[in-house]
Parts: structure tokens; sequence; C-alpha cells
């Protein structure tokens, strides 16, 4: 069909048919087509305007999870400075590495766009750091990747949830790494998709590149810090570093005929040496560590008041679904906050007030 041709005119019945029909002409065999989707979980009149992963990425734009993600920690606690990442810039990114990727190998880009935009959505004021807080103190555990997942089913929407697809679905429960070599997954255990599978590796891209670039920002690492081995096998700066990761990703994938998405291994090496040098010399020093404490302390007391005080819980919570447990209810009501949420309403319940005199 020429540019200027209307599509409506050449036997198409919506603009989303042309669409799917675009898919299958111009993708690769191994793409995800919308057409072919699994569909979801209720049943959905179509869009006549657009695909079925476009119509996610925007249910996901337009949630309140994703606009809270702009006040939720990425490593450094409730920053000041303009410039540090949060959750919401690591999903951008996230979401601009993986599309690069994916046009490069003609995968589906709104699927992965979709995948990206969602997959932290389940993530808990004060990073990582308040994760682990949570799979400690509640008594199912608390996996962001599977809050992820509740958040676009169950708690969107005032318990209605997104209704999102299930390819999009899986990319979002299944982005998570390992903890000693992050690019290798489990055989049966990654997402169904490519398309899901570039988010995973992207996820990884973007983290280790902009927490290094965080952390000297921040004075707690220099440029020369970095190791020899990295700067010269990954580039000297921060663009050099992504671009080496994205570039041996899509050469390795192309390399297997496109059965994975995959890092050559000494680029897996790298990232590897990477993620190491970043945990010895950024996630795990004490000043990380004291500020996390102190996060620690704000979560677990928040948990237990919510717990405790029956007139806070329906304050803060109300009845949201009394098929589910107060515990469960707590939990999902503090893994939504932000960081300055929960920061506001810790000082409101425990640190004392000035006396005022009218």
């Amino acid at each position: 069909m020429l540019k200027s041709e209307n599509p409506l005119r050449s036997g198409f019945q919506t603009l989303r048919d042309w669409l799917e029909e675009r898919e299958f002409l111009f993708l690769a065999e191994q793409a995800q087509k919308s057409r072919e989707s699994r569909g979801r979980r209720r049943q959905d009149p179509e869009c006549p305007l657009r695909t079925a992963f476009q119509r996610d990425r925007d249910r996901i734009v337009h949630s309140k999870a994703f606009r809270r993600l702009k006040h939720k920690t990425q490593v450094f606690l409730s920053p000041t400075g303009d410039h540090y990442r949060t959750r919401l810039t690591h999903t951008l990114e996230v979401s601009q590495i993986a599309r690069t990727i994916g046009r490069a190998l003609a995968l589906n880009e709104d699927l992965i766009e979709a995948i990206a935009l969602g997959h932290d959505l389940g993530h808990t004021p004060f990073g990582h750091g308040g994760e682990r807080v949570l799979n400690q103190i509640h008594p199912g555990g608390f996996r962001h990747h599977e809050q992820s997942l509740r958040v676009v089913d169950r708690l969107e929407k005032d318990g209605r949830g997104l209704n999102l697809t299930f390819e999009v679905r899986d990319g979002i429960l299944k982005h998570s790494k390992g903890k000693n070599h992050p690019v290798l997954v489990d055989a049966g255990k990654g997402p169904v998709t490519l398309e899901g599978q570039i988010v995973r590796v992207a996820d990884i891209v973007a983290y280790l590149n902009h927490d290094l670039d965080d952390a000297i920002r921040a004075g707690v690492l220099r440029l020369e810090d970095i190791p020899e081995s990295i700067r010269c096998g990954l580039g000297a700066t921060h663009a050099q570093r992504i671009h080496a990761m994205v570039e041996d990703t899509i050469q390795a994938s192309l390399a297997c005929g496109l059965r994975e998405i995959r890092m050559g291994p000494a680029m897996r090496d790298l990232v590897d040496s990477l993620r190491a040098f970043l945990f010895e010399k950024v996630y795990e020093t004490e000043p990380i560590r004291r500020e996390f404490e102190r996060a620690r302390k704000i979560i677990e007391d928040l948990y237990a008041a919510l717990l405790r005080d029956t007139d806070l819980f329906h304050r803060e919570i109300g009845d949201r679904d009394c098929q589910e447990s107060r515990e469960r209810q707590v939990c999902d009501h503090i893994a939504g906050m932000t960081d300055r949420y929960a920061l506001e309403l810790y000082k409101n319940l425990f640190l004392p007030r000035p006396w005022m005199k009218l």
C-alpha cells in the first residue's frame, strides 16, 4: 500500500486491521503479532484504532501506579538533586533501550513498550530495601515482579485491574533477574515472547549503567574507581557502556537465529563484573545501608500501625476487598506508597508535633 493511501479504502475495515497486517509484513517471523495474542483475562471489545498491545501500553501510562513511580526511589533515597534517577526515569530508560534492541531485531515495539512501562509498577517505596522489608514481615512474602502483576490484574481501577493481554502480563511477571548471573535465565522460567526477553535484558542494561552514573554523581564513586577491565571492555562513558551492551545483545541474538535474546559470553562476564563492583562499592556500602535501615523502621512501623489501629486502617485503606486478609491489604497499601507519602504518614503518626498556643 502506498504511504499516501487511506487504509480504510484498501480493503481494511478499521485502522487496527491495517496495523495488524503491517506487523505480518514488516516484523520478523519470530515477533509476537498482536492478532495472535493469547488474549485477556476478560473479554474486551477491540479498539478500531489501536492494536491490543498499544491499548495495554496506554492503559499502563494512564494508571495511578505509573504516575506514582516518579516519587519512588531507585537507589538513593528521596534525592534532592534534579538529575538522580527515580523509579519512573528508570522505567523510561528501560523502555528506550528495549525499543532500540527490538527495532534492530524487527520485533514488536508496542509489546516491548507495554511490558517495559509496566514492569516496575509493584515496586515499594525506598527501592529494593523496601522490598526486602516487606518480604520479611509480610506472611506471604513479597516480590516486586509478582506485585507488579497484582497491580495490573487486581489493584488498579478500584479492584477491576487493567485487563491486559497475556503476553504483557507474562513479560511483567518474568522480568526479574537472578542474583549471581543476571543475564542468564533458567530454562522455561523466562518470558515466553522475545519481546519480554528483551525487556528483561534492557532492565539489566539500564540499572547497571544508571546506578553507576548516579553513584558518581553522588560522590560515592569516582570514574577512576571503575576497574580497568570494565572500562576497557565496556567503554569510558555512560553512553559507550550502554552502546556496547545493546550492540552485543543485538548481534548475539541474531547469531542464534532469534531463538532467544542473549548476550555473548564475554559480555555476560563483563556484566557480572560490573554488577559485583556495584554491590561492593555502592549497594552494600555503609552510607547506603544506613539509609535503608532508616527506611526499614518506617515500613515496619507503618505496617504494624495499620494492622493494629482499625481507625487508621479504614482511614488509609477502607474496605478494598473483604476477601483479602488485612495483612494482604496493608502490604498492598504500603507497596503502593511513594517515598514522600510514606515519610509524611510516618511523621504524622510517630513524630511529635510542635505545641500550638491559640
